[in-house]
């Protein structure tokens, strides 16, 4: 298991040195630059910007210079706010974090539920009930439920605000946005993985015994049920925790997302790459995480990797 995870942690740092690669080079070789919204600056004041953040140096001494920081653990800093990189993420990230956090335990709680529950009554009007809900929630993209919630919702209804962070009930649209589209994908795996283990034979053995169908559900069939739903959980915890780009525009929540936005329209290069890495950070230990739990739930997969047949 130690040797499994340690060559997880070594993957994950060469992904997150490709990933940073990448990024530097994509977004350095796409037209403008960052202070091209100068129109009113000089071109000795252009070029004084340009030498205090390096931009003057070859792209080779950029890179470097980059790759350095990254080693230290700096991710530079902001080419448009008085900070850096890391106090941009420090200050920000808290608010994506609760609403990805809300979002990931309503769509677990809804998706892992009708997923059981359709399992458990499968070939009735319970299963295709919840399974047409979670195509529904498949079908209907964060970007349009979103205005659709606010529409009825806060506008017609005034149950809940629009928009904008102002106690705990400011994030329920937002996450009811974000995460019913993962809710529909857990339902159906969840109800996929738990009727693949209902044919298995000890299953049959507890059924034998006179145990009722939701006790063999609920407690033989759901722990090696839901595996592929803990594997799926693990980069759908990372996206849900960086929050949604596109919800937290729409809501305006001040996370991550809304200022790595609003970085591309200013050509913030260090936020950009910063953020960028910092993403896969998260789904590198997130997918870590799944894949411990992964073991968890089967013990039987720790010796299936760590000696391979």
């Amino acid at each position: 298991m130690i040797r499994f995870l340690a060559l997880r942690l070594a993957g994950g740092l060469a992904v997150i040195f490709a990933v940073a690669t990448v990024a530097f080079f994509l977004l350095r070789a796409a037209p403008g630059g960052p202070f091209d919204s100068e129109a009113k600056s000089s071109p000795a004041v252009q070029q004084a910007l340009r030498e205090r953040y390096h931009l003057d140096e070859p792209l080779a001494a950029q890179y470097v210079r980059y790759l350095g920081g990254l080693v230290r653990g700096e991710l530079g800093h902001s080419l448009k706010r008085r900070q850096s990189v890391a106090e941009l993420i420090g200050d920000h990230f808290p608010y994506s974090a609760v609403l990805g956090v809300s979002a990931l335990l309503l769509a677990v709680l809804l998706g892992v539920s009708a997923g059981l529950l359709a399992a458990w009554r499968r070939n009735t009007w319970l299963d295709g009930g919840a399974m047409a809900l979670a195509l529904l929630g498949l079908s209907v993209p964060s970007f349009v439920l979103g205005p659709i919630l606010i529409s009825v919702v806060s506008m017609r209804l005034g149950w809940l605000p629009p928009a904008r962070v102002d106690g705990w009930s400011s994030y329920i649209l937002p996450a009811l946005a974000l995460g019913l589209v993962y809710a529909g994908v857990l339902a159906r795996l969840a109800r996929a993985g738990v009727l693949e283990v209902l044919e298995e034979d000890y299953i049959r053995t507890a059924r034998a015994k006179g145990l009722s169908e939701a006790k063999v559900v609920l407690r033989h069939a759901a722990r090696l049920g839901l595996v592929p739903v803990v594997t799926y959980l693990g980069p759908a915890s990372a996206a849900l925790l960086t929050g949604s780009f596109v919800v937290e525009k729409i809501f305006q929540v001040p996370g991550l997302g809304f200022y790595f936005v609003n970085s591309i329209a200013d050509r913030d290069t260090p936020v950009l790459t910063g953020v960028f890495v910092f993403y896969v950070a998260l789904l590198v230990l997130a997918n870590v995480l799944a894949d411990v739990a992964h073991v968890w739930l089967d013990p039987r997969l720790a010796l299936g990797r760590e000696e391979p047949r």
